[in-house]
């Protein structure tokens, strides 16, 4: 039985390109800088991102803890947040074991919360009773939310409350590719405003590993002792530096694909009548949909080749990606219609 995995577009496999970028990769201690190619890709994403510095890491979830951690002073910080955010859901209480903070969760459409929902969590300036608002943190794009796109007209008022107030912001960039070729806008520009920000390459850029934090110089020497103490050092991470690198050169521009896939998916999952799903949502690769009973769908659909995961009692994530094409949507849409039909 062939499989079509909708369950994360971290399920990517290297490519023969990538696999031959990492076969050749020159390599060496990026502990001690002398990594060229973690290097090139550091200063890489510095510029994709419109930031002084740029730092490698293991994983998204790392960028996160580092990052809460340079913005949040531990005993009584606290961060303003979507609520389906993945700090919230998925990072195993991380941000307030390692950074000491303090999570406000608001409840935004899909995952994008106003700036008037940021100013009424927003604790009074110098009351010692309370905690002390720090952080704005925006998940580009969301998540749990439906993947959806922080557009920059949704982004701007919410960072000019948080600037108001004298809070930090921080973005959670693990889709922010996405978000690039999804809008038109630059990731730059989506970055402009926060102080620290971070991109995925191991979800639909298609690389097997890693994420780069990237922010101002001081900011990112700072992370660096985070990065040590957290034992995220990878010394000759060249290898992976370069599948990194390969996918910013190659798998941009195809992530178009990916939506258009989900599109497709979406479409075809609301003509079947056990489905609750508006397909006019759907702005990136992530699909969420309704359905009588999740666990035992999903368990059905795994029967039949097709992997996804629940959300909640009733709905289901779906996740486009490149070892997902046109043909995979197509056989997944005639698994649905026999387990659901």
């Amino acid at each position: 039985m062939e499989v079509v995995n909708l369950f994360s577009d971290t399920q990517t496999r290297p490519t023969p390109g990538m696999r031959e970028a990492i076969a050749s990769a020159e390599v060496g201690d990026e502990q001690r800088f002398d990594d060229p190619t973690v290097n090139a890709l550091q200063e890489r994403v510095a510029e994709l991102l419109g930031k002084e510095a740029a730092l490698f890491l293991p994983s998204g979830t790392m960028c996160n803890v580092i990052a809460f951690r340079l913005h949040v002073r531990p005993g009584g910080d606290e961060v303003i947040l979507d609520r389906t955010a993945h700090p919230m859901r998925y990072e195993s209480g991380g941000p307030a074991a390692l950074s000491g903070a303090m999570m406000n969760p608001v409840d935004g459409p899909h995952g994008i919360f106003t700036a008037d929902q940021v100013r009424r969590v927003l604790r009074p300036a110098g009351d010692r009773y309370a905690p002390r608002s720090r952080l704005v943190s925006v998940e580009q794009t969301t998540n749990a939310g439906g993947g959806r796109v922080w557009q920059l007209e949704a982004i701007d008022p919410v960072l000019d409350v948080a600037s108001e107030h004298g809070l930090r912001a921080h973005m959670d960039g693990a889709r922010l590719m996405n978000a690039v070729v999804a809008s038109g806008v630059a990731a730059a520009e989506f970055a402009r405003r926060f102080d620290s920000v971070w991109i995925d390459f191991s979800k639909g850029l298609g690389a097997p590993v890693g994420a780069a934090l990237a922010g101002s110089g001081e900011l990112i020497e700072e992370a660096w002792r985070y990065k040590q103490m957290l034992g995220g050092a990878m010394r000759q991470a060249g290898m992976i530096a370069a599948a990194a690198l390969y996918a910013l050169d190659h798998h941009v521009d195809r992530l178009a694909e990916d939506h258009a896939n989900a599109r497709r998916l979406a479409g075809g999952l609301a003509e079947l009548p056990q489905v609750s799903i508006d397909p006019a949502a759907v702005e990136t690769n992530i699909v969420i949909f309704e359905v009588p009973d999740a666990l035992a769908t999903c368990g059905a659909l795994w029967e039949q080749g097709v992997q996804l995961v629940p959300l909640d009692a009733r709905r289901i994530r779906a996740v486009t990606h490149l070892d997902v094409d046109r043909a995979g949507i197509e056989r997944a849409l005639e698994r649905f219609r026999e387990v659901l039909g």
